[in-house]
């Protein structure tokens, strides 16, 4: 998980320095799966295959995106590299994080774009917003059992979605209160 993260910064610092998400970059990303899986022990059938076709079917959506110049083609390959390492649940949850921060970096570098009156079309950074949604959802689950539906519902409601076997779950941890005697 830490080179996942790793590698979700440097594609957010070239995304911002050359508008580009470097190939050799999102083939690394996407190579790293099959070692997270195997160490997360995902099953072949149905974990793995699941995966397989939840990755094309994200590069599918991603490529209509980019046809229609949405998505740039960094971003797509970035996307489905990901879309390779989370359980379905999850990865609506970081494309959800994703479009959040994307049209927030898209208002602010839009005024900014505007305020310095700079003519041409704005290029937009996407990465930084895959690579923060990324970045979040490591964090906010536990990666490291996102497959073997152990994960544990952090403290204060965090919601957390697994991929077992049996399918995806979703669990939903409530802040405890403090029972009699202030036993929580």
């Amino acid at each position: 998980m830490g080179a996942l993260a790793i590698a979700l910064l440097v594609a957010a610092f070239t995304d911002i320095r050359r508008r580009q998400i470097d190939n050799w970059l999102n083939a690394a990303i996407a190579l790293g799966a099959p070692l997270f899986w195997w160490a997360t022990g995902l099953s072949m059938w149905p974990g793995v295959v699941f995966q397989l076709l939840l990755a094309f079917a994200a590069f599918a959506v991603l490529a209509g995106l980019f046809a229609i110049r949405a998505m740039g083609g960094g971003d797509v390959k970035l996307l489905t590299a990901l879309a390779l390492w989370m359980p379905a649940m999850l990865f609506v949850r970081m494309l959800t994080v994703m479009a959040l921060a994307g049209g927030v970096l898209t208002i602010v570098l839009g005024m900014w774009h505007i305020t310095r009156r700079q003519p041409g079309r704005l290029k937009i950074p996407y990465g930084v917003a895959i690579a923060l949604a990324g970045l979040l959802t490591i964090w906010s689950a536990d990666a490291a059992h996102w497959y073997d539906g152990r994960a544990q519902a952090a403290p204060g409601g965090a919601v957390h979605i697994t991929y077992s076997g049996q399918g995806t779950v979703a669990t939903m941890a409530h802040p405890t209160q403090p029972g009699p005697g202030g036993a929580q």
